[in-house]
Formats: C-alpha cells, structure tokens, sequence
C-alpha cells in the first residue's frame, strides 16, 4: 500500500512527523493511530496496523508524538495534555489535506490520549483502544526513578531501559485528568482491545474503560498477545477486526 512520509504543525510551534498509509484506490475513511507512551509512529504496532488498515481499504495517519521520533519539540516540555492536543492537531492535518478522520486508535497511553481528545473532534465516529490505561497516571509505574524527578522538579528518568528528561509538571499533569468523566461523555462507538496476558497494563483496566463508557461499546480479547503487539499476526488480527467493527459507524461517502 502506498506511504508517505509528512509533516504537520503542532500548537506550540514546531513540527510533528508523520507517516499517512493509503489504499490503493479512493480510502473509504481515514484514521488517526496514536502511539503508545515513549514509542514512536514506526513501533510494531503501528506500523503493522497502519499497513493492514489500508489493505483494507482505511487511510492512516500514524505521528510522532512532540519530542519523539522525528518529530520537534523536547520530551521534557510534553505532558498528557500535549499528547491530546497533537492528536487533535493530526486531525486538523487530515481535515485540511485529505478527509477528517472519522477513526480514532491509540495504543497503551495513546489509547488514554484518543479517549480524551475524542470529544474535541466533531467527525470521529469511531475509537478504538490497545492495551490502553485506565487512568493516564497509571505509567508512572514505569518511571525507575520518579522520586528523584519529584525531588529536584526535573530529572533524568529512566523509562523501559531508556534515559528521558522529565519535570515535575509533568506528573502533575497527569492527576488533572478525570477518565471517568472524559469516557462517559464520550458519545462515539468504542471498542476495547486488550490481551488478558499484558504486563504492562493489566487487563483489568480494559474492564474500567468498559464500565466507564457507554453504548454503543465492545470488548476484544486479544488474547496470547503481548502488550507491544510486537507479532504480526496479532496486529494483523487487531486490524481486521477494527475494519470490520468500525465499518458499522463510518458516514457513507459524501456523507
């Protein structure tokens, strides 16, 4: 399937990267894919669900988050709030230059982010999460030295074996945030994805999301998967599962 590589502003001024999948022939909607917490546009799970979606027949548009990537901006100054006003600004990309999206996917902590940028996008139609959090706090557990960021206001963290400047604003952010409140008024079909394996984010925040949200809602096992969704096969499966569910919901063409 066809790719290209773009670029788009973000709020505060610098570039986010991105990479848009097409179909072959004219899309029959398009996607955003939001990535999860410290990955990247080219992780597995992206990349794989990218290309599936637009094998069948869902242009995707797949970004670094600020600070990421390829993307500009420094890490450092990114927060939850930033995550969900790049999604909101990669909306803003497709609706200028090709068509408003009207799927939202994010994965891990992109799940939580499209969860809560869902409402500041009139045209979606349609979210669906990846072994998503509950509550966007719930990475802080990833953090390997969280007290010294608290401490000192700033810090070096350590993050899956990987050094990331942090400040303190940044925890702070992600308290601010209610799901409860952000996923009841959601008012968009929703469907859960989660592995009942995921170390990472256990399968019981799949269980919160679901009792959050209301109808129209749906829960896929993805079972045997792991939380990066790093086989093939088992992004191939999310991808096709969410072509089918999602086409329930998308608006007819010109509609």
């Amino acid at each position: 399937m066809p790719s290209t590589t773009v670029r788009f502003p973000a709020s505060q001024g610098h570039d986010l990267a991105a990479r848009l999948e097409t179909p072959a022939g004219e899309p029959r909607a398009c996607a955003v894919f939001a990535h999860c917490f410290t990955c990247s546009k080219d992780s597995k799970a992206a990349a794989y669900i990218g290309q599936a979606l637009a094998a069948r027949g869902i242009a995707v548009l797949r970004f670094d988050f600020t600070g990421l990537g390829q993307s500009g901006g420094d890490f450092a100054d990114s927060s939850f709030s930033s995550n969900i006003d790049d999604i909101v600004c990669a909306a803003r990309y497709l609706r200028e230059n090709h068509r408003a999206p009207q799927i939202l996917i994010g994965h891990s902590l992109g799940g939580a982010a499209v969860l809560a940028a869902a409402g500041q996008i009139a045209e979606a139609r349609a979210v669906a999460t990846l072994g998503a959090p509950y509550e966007p706090r719930h990475i802080e557990h990833l953090l390997k030295n969280k007290d010294d960021l608290v401490s000192k206001g700033e810090a070096t963290v350590d993050i899956g074996g990987r050094p990331f400047r942090l400040r303190r604003q940044f925890l702070e952010d992600l308290e601010r945030h209610d799901p409860s409140k952000t996923i009841g008024e959601l008012r968009k079909a929703l469907v859960i994805m989660h592995s009942p394996q995921d170390t990472i984010v256990p399968i019981d925040n799949a269980a919160k999301i679901f009792m959050a949200a209301k109808h129209p809602k749906s829960f896929i096992s993805l079972d045997h998967a792991d939380h990066l969704l790093t086989k093939p096969d088992d992004a191939a499966y999310a991808a096709e599962v969410l072509a089918a569910w999602s086409s329930r919901y998308l608006a007819a063409p010109g509609g």
